[in-house]
């Protein structure tokens, strides 16, 4: 099983692919796509949607999972961020992939056991499930990975629905 994980932002979008065959799991691509603040957002948006785009074509996924982020009193955040979630539903409806949605509890959850561990602790998970030589970095490559990681984990449960 493939699966395409996504860190929104439209600034740094982190992007992980990983695959999953029984038990072990290993990379296939990473990057962090970035975009300039001084861009015009329809460029922004459209960087982002060429890096997914390519990805979902180039690795064939079953699935994209994205972390699922929650705004409080930070409206102008989330405003952008939605501007990177759309260029991922564009793609996932045009290849026609599942999405799925998994919060940072679940995250933590599924690769540490505890859902309020340290982003520190879910890098080192990721490294040591996927035997990487060093924890990916920057941060957002890692969340990417994790999130992949995370479907991976909760795919094996039954009842699991994409977004809507």
């Amino acid at each position: 099983m493939v699966v395409l994980g996504i860190d929104p932002g439209i600034t740094n979008l982190g992007l992980g692919v990983v695959e999953q065959v029984g038990q072990k799991a290993r990379m296939l691509h990473g990057e962090v796509v970035r975009t300039l603040h001084t861009d015009p957002a329809p460029k922004r948006v459209g960087r982002l949607y060429q890096a997914v785009y390519e990805a979902a074509v180039r690795f064939k996924p079953v699935a994209i999972a994205v972390e699922e982020q929650f705004f409080y009193r930070q409206n102008e955040l989330a405003y952008k961020v939605g501007w990177a979630m759309g260029a991922v539903l564009v793609v996932a409806d045009q290849q026609g992939i599942p999405l799925y949605g998994y919060g940072p509890p679940k995250v933590k959850q599924a690769l540490v056991g505890y859902g309020h561990a340290d982003k520190t602790q879910v890098a080192y998970m990721v490294r040591a499930i996927l035997n990487l030589p060093t924890t990916p970095k920057p941060t957002h490559l890692a969340d990417a990975l994790a999130i992949a990681l995370t479907h991976c984990f909760f795919s094996r449960m039954t009842g699991l629905a994409p977004l809507s």
